[in-house]
């Protein structure tokens, strides 16, 4: 007899321990010893592989796959959390591989964590509590995201890159290998560096993701005016969203207007501004 709500199509492995309340969807495999919460979701045709455990308001959407030893939806590792009953989301499509970690939000930081559609995290990366991913992210190995970091659409994080928590990346950017990041990081920014420092834009990305010669060309004119030129921040953001209608650019225009916890990453003193031309 099957357990009321797991359907009939699920494959779960007899070694595997599927709590009461946990509902899985059709089509789901759950591989051996792994765990699955009273308070889980599992979307159709997810795939948890052997010795998973999946715990706490833990919602994954259809088609996700998560590789053995990930530890998803466990108490937020912060002091300040004193039980309280908080979520974690996972959209549809996205891949979790091995030793994954990602907990669920804090009464804090508005109680949820949010990976979004078709972001492929690989192994030993950490999302804290409170985290919120776009579409399309990528983490690869061994990233580190502290509570409350913020990433857009598309964008990705090189091998054992670290984050401070409250830092806002923009879709699209790119942060290289080991940097460590401790403020905002524009969208289709490139940053590097041990305390990473804006070195340019992520070409690389844009091309990738078929963004129009003409749209990378005014992207590179614009981040020449925002950020190789005198005057405040403000008032050359200003300038910019006066001078170029480009949706990428006001995207960027956007991100610095709105602001947040932490400063903007700007280019290191004495950096070599943007060529220009390909």
């Amino acid at each position: 007899m099957v357990a009321p709500g797991i359907d009939a199509s699920a494959v779960i492995h007899p070694t595997a321990i599927v709590h009461e309340g946990a509902r899985v969807g059709a089509n789901v495999r759950i591989g051996p010893y792994s765990i699955i919460g009273p308070h889980v979701s599992l979307g159709d045709d997810v795939i948890i592989e052997a010795h998973v455990i999946v715990d706490g308001h833990t919602e994954i959407g259809a088609r996700c796959q998560i590789y053995p030893f990930a530890a998803i939806g466990l108490p937020p590792q912060d002091r300040k959390f004193r039980g309280e009953a908080s979520r974690l989301t996972i959209g549809t499509d996205t891949v979790l591989r091995e030793y994954v970690t990602i907990n669920p939000g804090t009464e804090g930081g508005g109680g949820v964590t949010v990976i979004g559609d078709r972001c492929l995290i690989l192994t030993h990366a950490h999302v804290a509590h409170d985290c919120h991913l776009g579409t399309g992210v990528l983490l690869v190995n061994n990233v580190m995201l502290a509570g409350h970091v913020t990433i857009g659409d598309y964008a990705s994080l090189g091998g054992g890159s670290a984050v401070h928590q409250f830092v806002r990346i923009g879709a699209y950017s790119f942060l290289g290998g080991l940097a460590g990041l401790g403020n905002d990081l524009i969208p289709f920014g490139m940053a590097v560096g041990n305390r990473a420092a804006l070195c340019g834009l992520n070409i690389v990305g844009l091309k990738r993701h078929g963004f129009a010669r003409e749209e990378i060309y005014a992207l590179r004119r614009a981040y020449r005016r925002l950020f190789g030129e005198d005057g405040t921040l403000a008032e050359r953001t200003a300038a910019v969203a006066a001078e170029f209608s480009e949706p990428s650019v006001q995207r960027v225009v956007s991100f610095l207007k709105e602001g947040g916890d932490r400063s903007v990453c700007i280019p290191e003193i004495g950096a070599r501004p943007l060529p220009t031309e390909d």
